[in-house]
């Protein structure tokens, strides 16, 4: 029932963006509803970015494939990032997109990597999120279309945002190093 609920919506969000070119607005946040209704109904060969399915498999971790492709999660205080300290940037894992500056990180105590901002608001794609039987704001790789997490609004100033991203999701590109490194202990 939920697929098929999610399947309407996503065909008549999409329909009613092709009628009106209509753009979605939240304080601070900007998204495009064609980009959103992509998103939900998985749709990622219309992103900028695009990898064949099986390239994906042999490329990632199970739980990277899990995470990115298949909208999962991986169990809180498993992922290799959620107290990893040093300076640099994270990116996509899938198509190494730069997301995230190490300075925007903090500690939650939700047991995922948190951050207050992104490098660019462009990188990422917000999308409503009722999955189990809540609402939430999932957030994709604008490039690739690939599962990063959450949003929340109860984040540290400047912002008041808690990005909220699973560390399988992500790569680490270490400050002044010419090479990063990908994934996490979860992946």
């Amino acid at each position: 029932m939920a697929a098929l609920l999610r399947h309407t919506g996503c065909v008549a969000l999409q329909l009613a963006v092709r009628q009106s070119g209509m753009t979605r607005k939240a304080p601070g946040l900007r998204f495009s509803l064609s980009a959103a209704a992509l998103a939900a109904s998985g749709n990622k060969n219309s992103f900028p970015v695009v990898f064949p399915q099986q390239e994906l498999r042999k490329r990632l971790t199970p739980m990277q494939y899990h995470v990115t492709q298949e909208r999962g999660t991986e169990r809180a205080f498993t992922g290799g990032f959620a107290d990893h300290k040093e300076k640099g940037t994270y990116t996509c894992v899938v198509c190494d997109a730069p997301l995230f500056q190490s300075d925007t990180k903090f500690d939650s105590g939700s047991g995922w990597p948190s951050f207050f901002d992104l490098i660019k608001e462009e990188s990422v794609t917000v999308t409503d999120d009722f999955s189990y039987g809540m609402h939430r704001l999932e957030t994709s790789c604008s490039q690739c279309g690939s599962h990063l997490g959450h949003l929340f609004d109860d984040g540290p100033p400047p912002t008041g945002k808690r990005y909220c991203i699973n560390s399988a999701s992500l790569a680490f590109h270490k400050q002044g190093a010419a090479g990063g490194t990908k994934g996490g202990r979860g992946g």
